[in-house]
């Protein structure tokens, strides 16, 4: 299978393009940057987010599946810079569509979309029919670039799977909640401070069981209806923070001290955990690997590659 991927310097670009290699598959790989990094395994181009260059590239590798890697990643920088976050979500999403429709893609596009869209459920687990209802620039410009895809899939018969992604880590990631927790447990401090109260919850799922998910749909959705699909991709599992910082506590520093500061950033949802019914009927041989299984391998390898190195106190 031919698969091209935008924004393959980044974690989930990054990590679709290995297991896909992995897997046996054609991969291309786009990016700013001259060169690809060094733990990319496909082809590479150095390409600018265009419509027309996006366009080129596809006409001339003609894929089977594109994921959108690249785009913006936090929620908390949106608040900021809102105008930024829209243009490098919405704007840059919707050349993607274009380039496919000016090239007539038949492609299967995968769009990493968030729960964010859903803001705070009424209820849990929250099912792919529950209200949009964000509570940040991130999660509006999700659900609008969600709005858009389905415009082109009905108007122009594209194919796109939104994947609403819940609280996604791994080994290439040193960014946002779980390799905060491992930053600071590795380091010298003798506590973890933290935000929040340690009762929110979030259902985590590593970064290759993501794209392994992802690969698992387009078998499924091969002789389906071509359309617009939003999917959950998650455990399914609802795990407190609390809970989280101590399991990591005990896999990197059994002694040290965990805090929360009390405080409830803004536009951070108290509560996630997805109903992946959805997702296990179209990807029935798919499993995410159990939480501990996945933390300590992930964890295993920040440690090999920490200056600082295991921290046992």
């Amino acid at each position: 299978m031919r698969i091209l991927i935008t924004g393959s310097s980044g974690f989930l670009g990054l990590t679709f393009g290995r297991i896909s290699v992995q897997a046996g598959h054609e991969v291309m790989g786009l990016g700013r940057a001259p060169q690809a990094r060094a733990e990319w395994l496909g082809d590479y181009r150095s390409s600018g987010a265009t419509t027309e260059n996006l366009c080129t590239n596809i006409h001339e590798f003609q894929p089977e599946v594109i994921f959108h890697g690249a785009g913006t990643a936090s929620v908390a920088l949106s608040f900021t810079d809102p105008s930024a976050d829209y243009d490098g979500s919405v704007q840059l999403f919707r050349q993607v569509l274009e380039a496919m429709r000016l090239a007539g893609s038949r492609a299967l596009l995968f769009f990493p979309s968030s729960a964010a869209v859903y803001g705070n459920p009424e209820s849990l687990p929250v099912a792919e029919d529950a209200p949009v209802r964000p509570i940040s620039p991130y999660g509006f410009h999700k659900a609008i670039c969600e709005t858009i895809a389905r415009e082109y899939a009905e108007c122009f018969d594209l194919n796109v799977v939104s994947c609403r992604l819940f609280s996604v880590f791994g080994q290439l990631q040193q960014r946002l909640l779980v390799w905060e927790l491992f930053r600071q447990l590795n380091g010298p401090e003798d506590s973890v401070t933290l935000e929040g109260t340690g009762t929110e919850s979030r259902d985590f799922l590593e970064g290759k069981d993501a794209v392994k998910a992802m690969l698992a749909l387009t078998a499924g959705l091969q002789d389906a209806a071509r359309g617009f699909r939003a999917v959950n991709l998650a455990a399914g599992i609802e795990t407190k923070i609390s809970d989280l910082a101590f399991r990591m506590r005990d896999l990197v520093a059994p002694r040290k001290e965990i805090r929360f500061r009390g405080t409830v950033r803004k536009g951070d949802p108290l509560n996630w955990c997805a109903d992946i019914s959805l997702l296990k009927t179209l990807a029935p041989g798919w499993a995410a690997t159990s939480l501990n299984e996945a933390l300590s391998t992930c964890i295993a390898d920040w440690q090999q590659r920490s200056p600082l190195g295991h921290h046992g106190s």
